[in-house]
């Protein structure tokens, strides 16, 4: 497996590739339960401290301060309630 979580794969029959993403069915439902609280999130880049707007497969939206982060859930390291 790549480094790259995205790997390109073509479709029977088409020249054109499509994109895979391994989902964590374990975080994505951590965070589906901290919708509309406010979480510390550790991230490989560093920590962020926010309320959870929404929660997709891939992607979480955190509400910090005034600005708006879309974070992927392949990122994060660990999530904590505050």
């Amino acid at each position: 497996m790549s480094a790259y979580p995205y790997q390109p794969q073509s479709q029977p029959g088409s020249n054109t590739p499509s994109m895979t993403s391994l989902i964590d069915p374990f975080v994505y439902q951590t965070l589906l339960g901290v919708v509309q609280r406010d979480v510390t999130i550790q991230t490989t880049q560093g920590n962020l401290r926010g309320n959870v707007v929404n929660v997709l497969p891939d992607h979480v939206v955190l509400r910090v301060g005034g600005s708006t982060f879309f974070v992927r859930i392949q990122q994060i390291v660990w999530v904590m309630p505050s």
